[in-house]
């Protein structure tokens, strides 16, 4: 029997300093997303910012949370409500980080007799701190906890046409709404180095914007390539004007290079030069959660304004949307016809 895993990132269980520190500490931890020796990374983490990181985290968290709880968990939880009804095989949802668990979610297919399961990472790119890191803990705890079932992943889909035209579609709500003088693309941000370490052919990637259009099999796991394609495909679907749209990177950690353009920068940069109406997109997220409501849509929001900027609006992911429903559905039903 064929059935269904749904991974997001996670959160914690509660807005407690000791609930946030516990998240932290399981995700800061994990090597792909500090991706230092152990030791290095022991001493970083829990010598360092786990000492001062999580009562800041916990106040950021306290002004996004619902009487529901964390708002990444209840929109992670209506879409699958919404999916289960149009798929026929089991569906379950995880996160990679907190509740519930990855081996959670596995056991509760198993459970129901699942033996050939599709994990699908909630996110249009690849990256190593995002897609990586859950396909090889899934696949760890198959090999050691599960070896009779099969497991597949959904590959990124950034660049799928379907998808593009939903996002584009969410985009277009907000922009025929109201004239803005810009529109911000902010995705994500990852170190320099992930760029770098997760190119197959060792020698393409230059962080220099010319090998990001330049073919190559590194696109395949290129988090930088993927994100400025994403927006390519938005640009071209709504025929945006050039100069009306940028593309940035926001929640960047530590000292060490980070992709550029940093998201903080490029809004303060904007007001400053006259931009008045800005609308941010946030394509490297499916479901709203802290970074796009506190850290874009209050934060920056607050900086815009700081700056003389007048109007600041927060285009909401694709969250448990219909048509977003349907085009992940269509997908799953597709590989559970093969």
């Amino acid at each position: 029997m064929k059935g269904i895993l749904l991974v997001n990132l996670g959160s914690p269980d509660s807005t407690s300093v000791k609930d946030v520190k516990n998240y932290l500490d399981e995700f800061l931890m994990d090597e792909r997303v500090i991706d230092t020796p152990y030791l290095t990374r022991c001493l970083l983490v829990k010598g360092i910012i786990l000492n001062t990181r999580p009562k800041q985290s916990a106040e950021a968290y306290s002004k996004v949370w619902t009487e529901d709880g964390s708002p990444l968990i209840v929109i992670s939880e209506k879409f699958t409500a919404k999916i289960k009804k149009q798929v026929d095989a089991p569906v379950a949802l995880a996160m990679r980080y907190g509740k519930p668990s990855i081996e959670t979610g596995i056991t509760e297919l198993a459970n129901q007799g699942v033996t050939d399961i599709l994990l699908v990472p909630m996110y249009p790119q690849f990256a190593m701190a995002t897609t990586e890191t859950i396909v090889v803990l899934a696949e760890k705890i198959i090999r050691d906890k599960f070896p009779n079932i099969n497991l597949s992943s959904l590959p990124a889909f950034y660049h799928k046409q379907d998808y593009i035209d939903v996002l584009s579609k969410s985009i277009q709500e907000t922009l025929e709404k109201e004239e803005y003088d810009h529109l911000l693309f902010s995705y994500h941000g990852v170190p320099e180095r992930h760029i770098k370490n997760s190119d197959v052919t060792g020698n393409h990637c230059k962080l220099n914007g010319e090998c990001c259009n330049t073919k190559s099999d590194a696109h395949e796991f290129c988090y930088r390539h993927q994100c400025y394609a994403t927006t390519q495909g938005v640009v071209e679907k709504l025929n945006l004007k050039p100069g009306f749209y940028s593309t940035s990177f926001q929640s960047r950690l530590g000292k060490d290079p980070w992709l550029q353009p940093y998201t903080d920068v490029t809004i303060n940069d904007r007001a400053q030069n006259g931009i008045k109406k800005l609308a941010v997109v946030t394509p490297a997220f499916v479901a709203d959660c802290l970074e796009t409501i506190e850290e874009i849509g209050m934060e920056a929001k607050h900086e815009f304004e700081e700056n003389t900027g007048e109007k600041f609006t927060t285009i909401p992911c694709l969250n448990d949307r219909d048509d977003w429903v349907e085009i992940v559905s269509n997908w799953l039903n597709e590989w559970l016809n093969k």
